[in-house]
């Protein structure tokens, strides 16, 4: 009998996974079926929510992809543990109502002892669930179902399992899974290049556009969500002597490293880039040294952006 994913993980010591979802029988979960009928607004529902539940949870997203029929997430997990009670019923609230008794004691409410106890023992509960990559994943996911559920007239299951999650062991596993994910809408024959592959962390990445403002409209989260847009996980040019806290490469390296192996002509693949095209760092028209200096204060930059708009 299969033991249950919490018993075979060890986050301390693997903390990156490879997710993927995908959806029933193959059905649409973005663009336009057979039929003519549309469903691209689904794609950057799925793209909004992934940006606002890594900015509520201790995870960090260092790929996707939103595809047609699934799509595909990197994650880093990290850990709650020091964030106080406040920061972990804000996070949890900016989500779910909660009960009646987080509520009356939001509200500043007087509580008796036992009550006090009892919101002690709810706030750890949500603590453990903001580290935990299935609770991610079920946050993810059940809306999207129910949403497409109700566009659709139907009732049942909208996903075709339950999320499929692959640990990275190794350096060299996160960055190959990385570009594997990246490079899907090309690999699909969406798009030309990556930096023109919509709904992907790579274009993200180089023409930031994520604004939390048009995000929150369409997701069913609280009215007062006031978090700051967590930025995607950061690329670090050197080893620490600390745990490292990003992904062990330089963003140019990166760049080139999925231009590189996009180029390489796949027999069970569609599309791959053109060989005559110039490098990457070309097509986007900035010098080399120039983006080398603005990665390193890339996260900076970014998070600066987003909280204007928050």
């Amino acid at each position: 009998m299969p033991r249950p994913r919490k018993q075979q993980l060890c986050v301390e010591q693997t903390p990156y996974y490879h997710c993927m979802s995908r959806c029933v029988r193959r059905a649409f979960l973005c663009g336009q079926d057979t039929n003519g009928r549309s469903y691209e607004h689904r794609r950057q529902n799925i793209e909004d929510r992934m940006r606002i539940l890594a900015s509520v949870f201790a995870i960090d997203i260092c790929s996707y992809a939103v595809m047609s029929n699934h799509y595909h997430i990197v994650v880093k997990i990290g850990s709650s543990a020091e964030w106080s009670d406040e920061q972990v019923l804000k996070h949890w609230l900016s989500l779910h109502k909660g009960p009646l008794l987080i509520q009356r004691q939001q509200a500043g409410i007087l509580l008796d002892k036992a009550e006090k106890i009892a919101v002690e023992e709810i706030t750890h509960i949500y603590r453990q669930r903001l580290q935990d990559l299935s609770w991610f994943m079920k946050c993810l996911n059940e809306p999207i179902a129910r949403q497409a559920n109700y566009e659709d007239r139907c009732s049942g299951h909208f996903w075709e399992s339950r999320f499929i999650s692959q640990p990275l062991l190794t350096e060299e596993a996160i960055l190959s899974c990385m570009a594997y994910v990246d490079l899907n809408p090309v690999r699909a024959k969406l798009a030309a290049t990556p930096e023109e592959s919509n709904h992907t962390s790579i274009k993200e990445r180089i023409q930031p556009r994520f604004n939390l403002a048009t995000a929150i409209k369409n997701q069913p989260i609280s009215q007062a969500f006031d978090l700051p847009i967590k930025p995607l996980a950061h690329f670090e040019d050197s080893v620490n002597a600390n745990d490292q806290q990003g992904i062990l490469f330089s963003m140019s390296d990166y760049l080139q490293l999925v231009d590189w192996t996009g180029r390489a002509v796949r027999n069970d693949k569609r599309g791959h880039i053109n060989n005559r095209l110039p490098a990457i760092l070309s097509r986007l028209k900035i010098p080399e040294k120039d983006w080398l200096q603005s990665s390193q204060h890339f996260e900076r930059l970014f998070r600066r952006r987003f909280s204007r708009s928050a």
